[in-house]
């Protein structure tokens, strides 16, 4: 699966002076034997460049070695990703195969440190959600990341089993010790969540526990966490330590996915105000299709399932609906039956974001697609529609 330490201990790898090889296929669900002629495609061009005089011996072998070891685990049944990505360098000992939940265009890369880009701009499309379940002497933290809960450990501290025992004065100091300690308790809870926070070991929070405790230990919660916290639960914190962890994932699921469909239709709205105010904004395919062409594209948003077909110059990357010739080069174009999928790894391919849209009721539903732009789109001198 693909996380941020998978990302960061291969983006950390170096070659010391031996070539790294970096591989992406897509998987298709409807057969996922694919992929090995995919694979096996990539890595023949590959065999050219490990046969270069110009390599060193150990370059050489190390790079024969990584097309073998490439091909063989390509050979192994695969689990259910949408893409998979293989990064070798025998020579120094590394090997890494990363499932990935969205497809990736094909792609096979030799230079001195593993290209990671595609890694990157898919691991964007997904939160780390941190859930904290808290009452005043204890705190449970785990991860929820694509569909599975990881514990994180527990906080406990010192706290009164019978804080209602005493009477009169003592009642008093009784309750102001438990007070204390409570506040105490949830400034360590903060402390821990603001480091791993400033680690990045999540993107969004959300808080579990007793329903009069809950705005008592959000009311610690500082500017930083507050922007992070996607929603508050009820929960027993004794019986989500115990029971079932399938109560945790619903609940923290759905206040997940609440958080994503709001943020969603926030980006929708933002982007065609921009539209509206005259900013640069595209709408629609014809437009994100120039502007992905033009590289003018900051993030791109697309109706989840958007199919169209259309046209592609391998060429000069020119994105269109129509055409046997390439209007920018007069190459022939080649058909392709989802020009979406293509405007969205031409997208990435340029660094810039790609945002899946789920939420429905929107203008993009009809418009399939719509971008921000870094600048203004440059005149066609042709129909792009």
């Amino acid at each position: 699966m693909l996380t941020v330490d998978t990302l960061q201990r291969i983006t950390e790898f170096n070659g010391d002076g031996l070539p790294v090889l970096s591989v992406y296929a897509r998987v298709n669900p409807a057969n996922r034997t694919d992929y090995q002629s995919q694979v096996g495609s990539l890595l023949h061009q590959m065999r050219a460049v490990a046969d270069d005089p110009d390599l060193s011996h150990e370059a050489m072998v190390s790079l024969r070695d990584d097309i073998a070891a490439i091909k063989a685990a390509s050979e192994q049944p695969q689990p259910d990703a949408l893409g998979v990505a293989y990064f070798c360098c025998s020579g120094r000992g590394l090997f890494e195969q990363v499932e990935l939940p969205r497809p990736v265009r094909e792609r096979i890369v030799v230079d001195q440190t593993p290209w990671v880009q595609p890694l990157t701009l898919v691991l964007e499309e997904y939160h780390r959600l941190r859930i904290a379940v808290v009452d005043r002497a204890n705190a449970h933290f785990w991860d929820l990341y694509q569909d599975e809960i990881e514990d994180r450990g527990r906080l406990r501290d010192k706290h009164l089993r019978k804080p209602d025992y005493a009477y009169g004065d003592r009642e008093y100091e009784t309750r102001n010790k438990v007070e204390t300690l409570a506040r105490k308790h949830y400034r360590k809870v903060v402390e821990q969540l603001a480091e791993d926070a400033r680690n990045r070991e999540f993107d969004l929070l959300a808080v579990g526990g007793h329903e009069e405790e809950l705005p008592e230990f959000v009311d610690f919660l500082p500017r930083d966490l507050r922007d992070k916290l996607a929603g508050t639960f009820q929960v027993d914190p004794n019986v989500a330590a115990n029971s079932d962890r399938g109560v945790l994932v619903e609940r923290a699921r759905a206040i997940l996915e609440k958080w994503e469909r709001a943020e969603e239709e926030r980006l929708v709205a933002e982007t065609y105000e921009r539209r509206a105010m005259r900013a640069p904004a595209a709408i629609g395919l014809p437009e994100c299709l120039w502007g992905a062409t033009t590289a003018a594209i900051d993030l791109l948003l697309v109706q989840e399932g958007a199919q169209a077909p259309g046209v592609v110059c391998d060429e000069s990357g020119w994105l269109g609906l129509r055409g046997d010739t390439c209007p920018i080069c007069g190459k022939q174009t080649r058909e392709t039956p989802d020009v979406v999928d293509e405007l969205v790894q031409a997208v990435m391919d340029e660094s810039a974001s790609v945002e899946h849209v789920l939420v429905q009721g929107t203008r993009l539903e009809s418009d399939l697609v719509a971008a921000k732009l870094r600048f203004p789109l440059p005149p066609a001198e042709f129909d792009q529609a």
